[in-house]
C-alpha cells in the first residue's frame, strides 16, 4: 500500500501518517517501510504480520515533549533541520519533529528523564533503528567549521545569531 492509498482510506491527507505511527507504536503492528526493506520504495508500506506484537507504553507527556523541543531549539539533533522548513534530504517535505530516545526503549531507555530525550525529524528518527551516533565534540565541530568555506562559515554565524539573539551584558563584579 502506498501513502496515497493510506490517505484515501483514512479520509485525511495529513492524519494517515499519525495513524500508521499509532498502529506501529501503540498497537504493535509490524508495518514496514523502505527503511526496513530495500524492495519498498519511499512512501510504500507493508503490513508484514496481522498479529500485533507487544508494545512499549508511551509515556512522553505533552509537557515533556514541549520541554525537549524548546531545549533543542525546535531543530533535529541529527541533521539540524528546523520544524516547518523544507527537509534538507527531501525538499518536497516539510520537517516534522518527533521526540527520540537517546537510549532506545528496547535497550532500556526511559521517557521520564528529559536528558535522555532529543528532538529528531521523522526522517532521522525512522532511520535510526536503535542506532544512536555520538554528538561531535566541541573541538571536532570547530575544526569542521574552520575547514568550511567562508560563505558556509558566515551562514553558521547567521544561524547562531538567529538562534541566540543578543543577550544583555553581564555586569562585572567591582573591586570596591
Amino acid at each position: 500500500m502506498d501513502s496515497a492509498e493510506l490517505s484515501q482510506v483514512s479520509g485525511s491527507k495529513s492524519e494517515w501518517a499519525r495513524r500508521v505511527r499509532e498502529l506501529r507504536q501503540d498497537e504493535g503492528y509490524k508495518i514496514l517501510t523502505h527503511n526496513d526493506r530495500s524492495g519498498l520504495k519511499p512512501g510504500q508500506y507493508l503490513l508484514e504480520d496481522a498479529t500485533p506484537e507487544p508494545t512499549f507504553e508511551e509515556t512522553i507527556s505533552k509537557e515533556m515533549r514541549a520541554l525537549v523541543l524548546d531545549r533543542n531549539g525546535f531543530t533535529c539533533q541529527m541533521c539540524g533541520a528546523a520544524a516547518g522548513e523544507p527537509h534538507p534530504y527531501d525538499p518536497t517535505r516539510k520537517t516534522r519533529l518527533q521526540i527520540g530516545h537517546i537510549i532506545d526503549k528496547s535497550k532500556g531507555g526511559t521517557s521520564k528523564d528529559p536528558a535522555l530525550l532529543r528532538a529528531l525529524c521523522s526522517v532521522c528518527n525512522e532511520g535510526l533503528q536503535n542506532i544512536s551516533p555520538m554528538r561531535p565534540s566541541l573541538r571536532a565541530l570547530l575544526i569542521n567549521i574552520r575547514r568550511a568555506t567562508n560563505a558556509d562559515q558566515l551562514e553558521v554565524l547567521k544561524w547562531l545569531k538567529s538562534k541566540y539573539p543578543r543577550q544583555p551584558a553581564k555586569k562585572k563584579k567591582g573591586n570596591g
